[in-house]
């Protein structure tokens, strides 16, 4: 298993550097294809009823289409020599933008994004970083905007012993291998400590016969377990924390649980996810 093709999401109207940056890392690695791809919504134009004008919705598509070639100049300057060879996606959609990039991802081993400068959870203009998570069905690594480099040297695996866990440890084989230093932590309340325990040397164990070299550590739960996770990262000095992204849906939206987001909204380390 590797990631031989890696697609990553570019934010228009902005510089995407530091997520080039580590796509770039990524693609040097594991000398992969890298698809870039931008998708965006036009303004909603309401005929005849004094909402908007349709030169200026001529106009917004104009500086759409610009905006569009400016992160294809970039994306192909970062890239071109990096890695394998590149090819650029782009889109204006009606739809939900998170959709159409999850379909599109259909030819993608790892997705790669930023969380959109816009609100995490409405932006009508950027990718819904949750929805796009939730949908995609391939891991996400979360870029901060921070990100300028990605040095892989300690990753961080949030383990809890659930299904999106299982699969997002999985999912991250290509990445712990490369990885320096992998430590698995694992937050519980005290009658579960000794079990978690337990589970975290099954699971180091497992890692090594696939070649990965990593340490086990359970903590007793003080009721903030985001906050637990990320001083463990930030004490072992982690490049990454690898977390089951836990959710559900509800009737028009996808919903991400609380310690997932709060990993993600952290600004300076990236997050490996998988649903």
């Amino acid at each position: 298993m590797s990631y031989l093709t890696l697609m990553v999401n570019l934010e228009l109207g902005k510089t995407n550097a530091g997520l080039l940056a580590i796509a770039g890392d990524l693609a040097e690695r594991f000398r992969a294809h890298v698809i870039g791809i931008a998708a965006c919504q036009p303004m909603q134009v309401v005929y005849g009823m004094g909402y908007v004008s349709a030169d200026y919705f001529e106009q917004d598509l104009a500086d759409l289409k610009k905006d569009s070639q400016a992160a294809e100049a970039e994306f192909r300057g970062a890239l071109q020599t990096r890695g394998g060879s590149v090819e650029w996606r782009s889109t204006v959609e009606f739809g939900a933008l998170s959709g159409h990039i999850a379909h599109e991802a259909r030819s993608a081993d790892l997705v790669i994004t930023g969380v959109a400068s816009g609100d995490f959870f409405d932006a009508p203009r950027f990718v819904n970083t949750s929805d796009l998570i939730m949908q995609v069905g391939r891991p996400v690594l979360v870029v901060p905007p921070s990100a300028e480099a990605l040095a892989l040297d300690r990753v961080l695996v949030a383990w809890k012993d659930t299904r999106e866990t299982r699969r997002a440890i999985l999912d991250a084989l290509p990445l712990l291998k490369k990885a320096a230093h992998v430590t698995l932590a694992e937050i519980a309340v005290e009658d579960r400590l000794a079990l978690a325990r337990k589970h975290l040397e099954e699971v180091v164990v497992w890692l090594g016969r696939h070649g990965v070299k990593a340490e086990g550590a359970a903590s007793l739960s003080t009721g903030e377990d985001a906050s637990q996770l990320y001083a463990i990262a930030k004490e072992r000095g982690a490049d990454v924390i690898v977390a089951g992204a836990y959710g559900h849906s509800r009737l028009r939206e996808w919903v991400l649980g609380g310690v997932t987001r709060d990993l993600l909204l952290r600004a300076d380390l990236c997050a490996f996810v998988s649903h």
